[in-house]
C-alpha cells in the first residue's frame, strides 16, 4: 500500500522480472499478440469475416487516408505508418488487460519509437532527393539559408522530444489514473472511465500516426 493505494500485482512481478526491464517483456508481449493476429488472419478469403474483416478495414481506410493525405508516395512509406500505428495501439491497450502494463508508459519505450521515426522520415527524404535534401533545411532565401539552417535543425530535434513525452505523459497519467478509480470505486462504477481510456489509447496511437505521416509528407514533398 502506497499513498493509500494498492498496487496491482502485475504478470512481470509474477516471473520475477525485474521493474527496469518490465517494459521489454510486455513490449514482446505485444508482439506476440500483433504476431498472432496475423497468423489468425493469414489465410486470404474471397469474402473476409471476422477479425479479418475488422483489420482489413483498418489497414485498408489508413492507407487510403495515408494517400489521400501524401500523395501516391505514401504508398512506399504505409507499411511503416500503418506497423507503429498497431504496435502502439496493442502496447497502450495492454495497460487495460489485469496483471499487465502498457510499455508505453514507460519513456524508454516512446524514446525508441520516436528516435526510429526520426531517422526513419529524414532517411526516406535522403533517399527520395539525395544531397538535394538539404534544400528543406535551408529556408526560401539564400541570405536567410544559415539562420534557417540553425533554426530547422532544432525544430527537428524536438520532433523524437515531442513524440516521446506526448505520448509517455498521457499513458502514464492516464495509468495512475486507472489504478487510483479501481482502488477507490467499486469496479462497476469505473466501467464507465474503463471505455474512455480504451477510446483515449487508441487516439493516442492514430496522433503518433498522424504526426509522423505529416513528418514523412514533409520528407518527401519538393523543398522550393
Amino acid at each position: 500500500m502506497a499513498g493509500g493505494v494498492e498496487h496491482p500485482i502485475l504478470l512481470s512481478e509474477v516471473l520475477g522480472i525485474a521493474e527496469a526491464h518490465k517494459h521489454i517483456f510486455y513490449t514482446w508481449m505485444a508482439i506476440i499478440v500483433i504476431a498472432a493476429l496475423g497468423f489468425c488472419v493469414r489465410k486470404t478469403k474471397l469474402v473476409p469475416t471476422g477479425m479479418q474483416n475488422v483489420l482489413e478495414s483498418l489497414i485498408g481506410g489508413l492507407e487510403d487516408y495515408t494517400v489521400l493525405t501524401i500523395g501516391e508516395q505514401g504508398r512506399s512509406v504505409y507499411p511503416y505508418l500503418g506497423g507503429i500505428f498497431i504496435f502502439i495501439v496493442v502496447q497502450n491497450l495492454l495497460g487495460l488487460i489485469p496483471a499487465c502494463d502498457a510499455p508505453t508508459a514507460n519513456i524508454n519505450t516512446t524514446a525508441a519509437m520516436a528516435i526510429t521515426t526520426f531517422i526513419y522520415y529524414h532517411w526516406v527524404g535522403i533517399k527520395t532527393w539525395g544531397f538535394k535534401y538539404i534544400n528543406h533545411f535551408l529556408g526560401p532565401m539564400l541570405p536567410l539559408a544559415p539562420l534557417m539552417l540553425i533554426l530547422e535543425i532544432i525544430s527537428h530535434c524536438a520532433r523524437p522530444l515531442s513524440l516521446t513525452l506526448r505520448l509517455f505523459g498521457n499513458i502514464r497519467g492516464e495509468e495512475i489514473v486507472l489504478v487510483m478509480f479501481f482502488a477507490i470505486a467499486p469496479v462497476a462504477t469505473t466501467l464507465p472511465v474503463y471505455a474512455l481510456f480504451l477510446l483515449a489509447k487508441v487516439l493516442q496511437g492514430f496522433i503518433f500516426y498522424m504526426l509522423t505521416m505529416l513528418y514523412l509528407k514533409g520528407s518527401l514533398e519538393h523543398a522550393h
